[in-house]
């Protein structure tokens, strides 16, 4: 838990309140307190994920208050997991959250980023610059910095090759858990991501183009993708799976198909369930109890004939039996349902060959009614008050089989006939290997998507951050204001991430982003056309050496940088502007006092 405490005026005292016009119950911090508070808090929390940067950074072992223990090298995980009292580290936890949501990748970065802004913009309040100059500076960096990565940096596919794709994946997965198997998942997630296609809506390219598709640097091609056909890749069709057992190398794509963890809820019931003719196999979805109905809570029945408890008793059994046998009719050959299914409606699916299988999770049955364009029912009465089966409610499919998958069964549902369905099953030695191998998944997934979406990539490895680092320095020189020392400190604010990379590898930092800088520089200021390609130079971070990362293949989607660039100096300007902070006391405590 991090709580920073700076020196604080209490303002319930009266002196105190006639001196400034207010009465406060509680403290006040102003001016440079509040600043150097916030800088503390952000910089604590950007050490915490700082060691984890990078293809060779490392992981944190997290432990909660009952004992569980997290082990993970993802950025917005790990800030997520802490308990953070100070309001100005709780932005850049917010800051982690937003780029996993917007982008799933680049998380750590990101944070890193705005708190070297934060320090830097601090310094120079110290020096005599007015928060509000370093705020317009650090706005005119980014704007700068932005349309010099879409206008130079970003490299346009316009048909991506998987090789480009497989080594975004690679880059993304490199600093994780599976890295070392990065050309085994790198595949398996493009082949996910890819077996989800859909046609995008004009919605959806009106909102790829507003990412950052560089529509200026495109202008050639803007015409002709005009009506091409866009396609958009959902990721909430993609289900992943853990399965105790075997190594990470066996995990394995279902594609088209799904799998559900459940097993049939009676050894009578068949274990593959497939069409002789060629028709899709019907799945219904149920949340709901298919158990012997019972009088609702508070209804009294009279009986005076001691006969009628047993027709009572039968017409309960029937009420079931009835709703089975239309959703037997309806053509189901599978029953999945959320809630319990007791012996008496076991007995009936069992004599009519269905696999039934009951307390499934709700989300899954939800992407599975997707996947196999069905629906989820959870009630049977229709607007007549009766009780009916609609067949649009059930889901289409080729083959249901039970499979044993480490120590128990799950369901496999091939050939979905929705909207496309993928799930990927993932083995490993034991629950932690499985939570950070899925984290690891996820973040390389939405990079695929992402390249997918924007046909946009830009080289890793510090190539972007450096190349801004010489691009804002030479621009800085052209303002002739005082955001001229700003935006040089913005230029020297980015170099914290090759420095980061190189220290996390064990390399000399100041050597090799020195070299990486010059690099840079000449392919910047020369005018010969052979040193145009220097741009994509970046860090080797395993020989320690300068590479040209574009040809070595590390790349990340365009978006991913820009967004993080951008949530990065919104993050840091939004805590700059603060210069006062009010801190009530407790009133149910001073009650009681």
């Amino acid at each position: 838990t991090f709580f920073f405490q700076t020196t604080t005026k209490t303002m319930s005292a009266p002196n105190s309140a006639a001196s400034t016009g207010l009465f406060i119950n509680g403290s006040r911090e102003t001016g440079q307190d509040v600043r150097i508070g916030n800088v503390t808090a952000a910089l604590a929390v950007a050490n915490i994920v700082k060691t984890s940067l990078g293809p060779v950074g490392l992981d944190k072992m997290l432990v909660d208050d009952i004992g569980d223990v997290l082990i993970t090298n993802d950025g917005a995980t790990i800030l997520k997991s802490l308990e953070v009292e100070h309001p100005a580290a709780r932005v850049l936890v917010d800051l982690a959250n937003l780029q996993d949501q917007e982008v799933g990748d680049g998380t750590t970065s990101v944070v890193i980023i705005a708190s070297e802004l934060l320090r830097r913009g601090n310094d120079l309040v110290k020096n005599g610059i007015h928060p509000t100059t370093i705020i317009s500076g650090y706005r005119s960096a980014l704007k700068a910095a932005v349309s010099y990565i879409k206008k130079e940096m970003v490299v346009h596919v316009t048909e991506l090759g998987d090789e480009h794709l497989i080594n975004a994946a690679k880059t993304s997965m490199s600093s994780k858990i599976i890295g070392t198997e990065s050309d085994f998942f790198s595949k398996l997630a493009v082949d996910a991501v890819k077996s989800v296609k859909m046609n995008a809506t004009a919605a959806d390219v009106a909102g790829y183009e507003a990412m950052g598709a560089a529509p200026a640097a495109a202008a050639a091609t803007t015409a002709a993708a005009g009506k091409k056909q866009r396609y958009k890749y959902p990721l909430s069709a993609i289900h992943i799976l853990k399965a105790h057992g075997k190594s990470s190398m066996e995990s394995n794509l279902i594609d088209g198909g799904f799998a559900i963890n459940a097993m049939r809820a009676s050894q009578g019931m068949p274990t593959f369930v497939e069409s002789p003719d060629g028709k899709p196999v019907k799945i219904a979805m149920l949340d709901m109890n298919l158990q012997r109905h019972r009088m609702g809570m508070g209804v009294q029945v009279i009986v005076k004939d001691p006969a009628e408890i047993e027709n009572i008793k039968k017409r309960e059994m029937d009420i079931t039996k009835e709703r089975i046998r239309k959703i037997i009719d309806a053509g189901a050959r599978v029953v999945l349902t959320t809630k319990g299914v007791d012996d008496l409606c076991m007995k009936y699916f069992v004599e009519a060959g269905i696999i039934c299988a009951r307390r499934c999770n709700r989300e899954d049955l939800k992407r599975l009614a997707k996947a196999t364009g069905g629906r989820v029912v959870t009630t049977m009465a229709d607007m007549e008050g009766n009780e009916t089966f609609d067949v649009e409610c059930l889901g289409g499919c080729d083959s249901v089989r039970e499979v044993r998958i480490g120590d128990g069964e799950m369901l496999y549902v091939y050939g979905c006939k929705g909207h496309g369905a993928s799930t990927i099953v993932l083995r490993g030695a034991n629950e932690y290997m499985l939570d950070e191998m899925d984290r690891a998944l996820h973040d390389s997934l939405c990079v695929v998507k992402r390249m997918l979406e924007s046909n946009t990539l830009v080289p890793g490895g510090g190539a972007a951050e450096a190349a801004l680092s010489v691009y804002l320095d030479d621009y800085a020189n052209t303002i002739d204001s005082r955001e001229q020392m700003v935006i040089s400190e913005y230029a020297d604010a980015l170099l914290v991430i090759p420095k980061t990379l190189a220290v996390n590898a064990a390399k000399d930092a100041s050597e090799l982003v020195a070299k990486l800088r010059s690099v840079h520089a000449k392919g910047q200021h020369s005018e010969d056309a052979a040193d145009d390609g220097l741009k994509f130079m970046g860090l080797d971070l395993v020989n320690g050496t300068i590479r040209d990362n574009l040809a070595a293949g590390v790349v990340e989607p365009a978006i991913s940088k820009i967004k993080s660039l951008r949530f990065a100096t919104e993050a840091a300007i939004t805590i700059l502007r603060i210069d006062d902070r009010i801190t009530l006391n407790d009133m149910k405590g001073l009650a009681q006092q």
